[in-house]
Protein backbone atom coordinates (compact mmCIF):
# COMPACT_ATOMS: atom_id res chain seq x y z
CA UNK A 1 0.00 0.00 0.00
CA UNK A 2 2.81 2.39 0.88
CA UNK A 3 4.60 1.82 -2.44
CA UNK A 4 1.36 2.42 -4.36
CA UNK A 5 0.83 5.68 -2.52
CA UNK A 6 4.44 6.67 -3.18
CA UNK A 7 4.12 5.91 -6.93
CA UNK A 8 0.87 7.90 -7.04
CA UNK A 9 2.63 10.85 -5.39
CA UNK A 10 5.53 10.72 -7.86
CA UNK A 11 3.12 10.62 -10.82
CA UNK A 12 1.15 13.58 -9.45
CA UNK A 13 4.35 15.54 -8.92
CA UNK A 14 5.50 14.76 -12.46
CA UNK A 15 2.19 16.00 -13.88
CA UNK A 16 2.31 19.22 -11.85
CA UNK A 17 5.90 19.93 -12.89
CA UNK A 18 5.41 19.18 -16.60
CA UNK A 19 2.05 20.87 -17.20
CA UNK A 20 2.67 24.53 -18.08
CA UNK A 21 0.87 26.99 -15.88
CA UNK A 22 -1.69 29.38 -17.29
CA UNK A 23 0.34 32.34 -16.07
CA UNK A 24 3.40 31.21 -18.05
CA UNK A 25 1.49 31.71 -21.28
CA UNK A 26 0.05 35.20 -21.06
CA UNK A 27 -1.78 36.79 -23.93
CA UNK A 28 -0.48 39.86 -25.74
CA UNK A 29 -2.30 42.47 -27.77
CA UNK A 30 -0.01 41.81 -30.72
CA UNK A 31 -0.53 38.05 -30.46
CA UNK A 32 -4.30 38.37 -30.21
CA UNK A 33 -4.51 40.72 -33.20
CA UNK A 34 -2.24 38.51 -35.30
CA UNK A 35 -4.28 35.43 -34.39
CA UNK A 36 -7.53 37.16 -35.39
CA UNK A 37 -5.94 38.51 -38.59
CA UNK A 38 -4.78 35.05 -39.67
CA UNK A 39 -8.15 33.49 -38.80
CA UNK A 40 -9.98 36.02 -40.97
CA UNK A 41 -7.50 35.39 -43.79
CA UNK A 42 -8.18 31.66 -43.60
CA UNK A 43 -11.96 32.13 -43.50
CA UNK A 44 -12.03 34.64 -46.37
CA UNK A 45 -9.81 32.52 -48.60
CA UNK A 46 -11.87 29.38 -47.95
CA UNK A 47 -15.08 31.26 -48.73
CA UNK A 48 -13.59 32.73 -51.90
CA UNK A 49 -12.34 29.34 -53.00
CA UNK A 50 -15.81 27.83 -52.48
CA UNK A 51 -17.28 30.04 -55.23
CA UNK A 52 -16.90 28.56 -58.72
CA UNK A 53 -14.72 30.58 -61.11
CA UNK A 54 -17.63 31.42 -63.42
CA UNK A 55 -19.54 32.95 -60.49
CA UNK A 56 -16.86 35.52 -59.61
CA UNK A 57 -18.78 37.89 -61.90
CA UNK A 58 -22.06 37.24 -60.08
CA UNK A 59 -23.87 40.07 -58.34
CA UNK A 60 -27.34 39.82 -56.79
CA UNK A 61 -28.57 43.12 -58.25
CA UNK A 62 -27.25 45.45 -60.95
CA UNK A 63 -25.94 48.22 -58.64
CA UNK A 64 -23.93 45.84 -56.45
CA UNK A 65 -20.35 44.74 -56.98
CA UNK A 66 -19.55 41.28 -58.25
CA UNK A 67 -18.31 38.56 -55.91
CA UNK A 68 -14.78 39.14 -57.22
CA UNK A 69 -15.03 42.90 -56.85
CA UNK A 70 -16.10 42.53 -53.20
CA UNK A 71 -13.02 40.37 -52.53
CA UNK A 72 -10.80 42.94 -54.22
CA UNK A 73 -12.45 45.62 -52.09
CA UNK A 74 -11.32 43.72 -48.97
CA UNK A 75 -7.82 43.26 -50.39
CA UNK A 76 -7.52 46.95 -51.22
CA UNK A 77 -8.92 47.95 -47.84
CA UNK A 78 -6.33 45.77 -46.12
CA UNK A 79 -3.59 47.37 -48.20
CA UNK A 80 -4.75 50.90 -47.46
CA UNK A 81 -5.61 50.46 -43.78
CA UNK A 82 -2.55 48.47 -42.81
CA UNK A 83 -0.40 50.80 -44.91
CA UNK A 84 -1.33 53.65 -42.56
CA UNK A 85 0.46 52.05 -39.63
CA UNK A 86 3.96 53.18 -40.58
CA UNK A 87 5.46 49.73 -41.02
CA UNK A 88 8.46 48.82 -43.18
CA UNK A 89 6.62 45.97 -44.94
CA UNK A 90 5.96 46.63 -48.61
CA UNK A 91 2.27 46.76 -49.54
CA UNK A 92 1.14 44.52 -52.38
CA UNK A 93 0.02 45.86 -55.73
CA UNK A 94 -3.68 45.09 -56.12
CA UNK A 95 -5.11 44.94 -59.66
CA UNK A 96 -8.61 46.21 -58.99
CA UNK A 97 -9.67 45.12 -62.49
CA UNK A 98 -8.71 41.47 -61.98
CA UNK A 99 -11.49 39.03 -62.88
CA UNK A 100 -9.82 35.62 -62.77
CA UNK A 101 -10.39 33.67 -59.57
CA UNK A 102 -6.70 32.80 -59.20
CA UNK A 103 -5.65 36.44 -59.55
CA UNK A 104 -8.23 37.63 -57.02
CA UNK A 105 -7.31 34.92 -54.49
CA UNK A 106 -3.64 35.82 -54.94
CA UNK A 107 -4.37 39.52 -54.31
CA UNK A 108 -6.48 38.71 -51.26
CA UNK A 109 -3.81 36.43 -49.79
CA UNK A 110 -1.10 39.03 -50.48
CA UNK A 111 -3.13 41.71 -48.68
CA UNK A 112 -3.44 39.47 -45.62
CA UNK A 113 0.25 38.54 -45.77
CA UNK A 114 1.07 42.26 -45.83
CA UNK A 115 -1.19 42.87 -42.85
CA UNK A 116 0.41 40.01 -40.93
CA UNK A 117 3.86 41.46 -41.66
CA UNK A 118 2.71 44.88 -40.41
CA UNK A 119 1.36 43.35 -37.20
CA UNK A 120 4.59 41.38 -36.73
CA UNK A 121 6.54 44.65 -36.78
CA UNK A 122 4.48 46.02 -33.89
CA UNK A 123 4.87 45.74 -30.15
CA UNK A 124 2.08 45.90 -27.60
CA UNK A 125 3.21 49.48 -26.92
CA UNK A 126 3.32 50.59 -30.57
CA UNK A 127 -0.18 49.17 -31.07
CA UNK A 128 -1.58 51.69 -28.59
CA UNK A 129 0.35 54.63 -30.05
CA UNK A 130 -1.75 57.21 -31.90
CA UNK A 131 -1.58 57.42 -35.69
CA UNK A 132 -3.31 59.67 -38.19
CA UNK A 133 -5.54 57.78 -40.59
CA UNK A 134 -8.51 58.36 -42.82
CA UNK A 135 -10.73 61.28 -41.75
CA UNK A 136 -13.57 59.02 -40.59
CA UNK A 137 -11.33 57.36 -38.00
CA UNK A 138 -9.41 60.47 -37.04
CA UNK A 139 -6.41 60.17 -34.74
CA UNK A 140 -6.59 56.65 -33.32
CA UNK A 141 -4.44 53.75 -32.17
CA UNK A 142 -2.83 51.24 -34.49
CA UNK A 143 -4.84 48.54 -32.75
CA UNK A 144 -8.10 50.29 -33.64
CA UNK A 145 -7.09 50.46 -37.30
CA UNK A 146 -6.45 46.71 -37.27
CA UNK A 147 -9.78 46.08 -35.53
CA UNK A 148 -11.46 48.27 -38.14
CA UNK A 149 -9.95 46.18 -40.95
CA UNK A 150 -11.04 42.97 -39.19
CA UNK A 151 -14.59 44.31 -38.78
CA UNK A 152 -14.62 45.43 -42.39
CA UNK A 153 -13.64 41.96 -43.59
CA UNK A 154 -16.32 40.29 -41.45
CA UNK A 155 -18.91 42.71 -42.87
CA UNK A 156 -17.96 41.80 -46.44
CA UNK A 157 -17.78 38.10 -45.46
CA UNK A 158 -21.46 38.29 -44.49
CA UNK A 159 -22.32 39.75 -47.88
CA UNK A 160 -20.26 37.12 -49.71
CA UNK A 161 -21.96 34.30 -47.81
CA UNK A 162 -25.23 35.51 -49.34
CA UNK A 163 -23.66 35.63 -52.82
CA UNK A 164 -22.40 32.07 -52.38
CA UNK A 165 -25.72 30.74 -51.04
CA UNK A 166 -27.65 32.40 -53.87
CA UNK A 167 -25.50 30.29 -56.18
CA UNK A 168 -26.19 27.04 -54.35
CA UNK A 169 -22.98 27.04 -52.32
CA UNK A 170 -22.51 26.45 -48.61
CA UNK A 171 -19.83 28.49 -46.83
CA UNK A 172 -17.01 26.28 -45.56
CA UNK A 173 -17.62 27.51 -42.00
CA UNK A 174 -21.21 26.19 -42.23
CA UNK A 175 -20.39 22.79 -43.70
CA UNK A 176 -20.70 19.73 -41.56
CA UNK A 177 -17.63 17.54 -41.21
Amino acid sequence: MNSTLRIFGVVCLAVVVTVPSATAQSATLKGDLLSSWLAVKDTMLKLADAMPEDKFVYKPTAPEQTFGERLLHVADGNRIGMGMLGAKATPPVIDMRATRKADILKALAASYDFGAAVIQEQTDQSLVDTVRTLPFLGPTTRARVIWFELEHAWDIYGQLVVYLRLNGGVPPASQRP
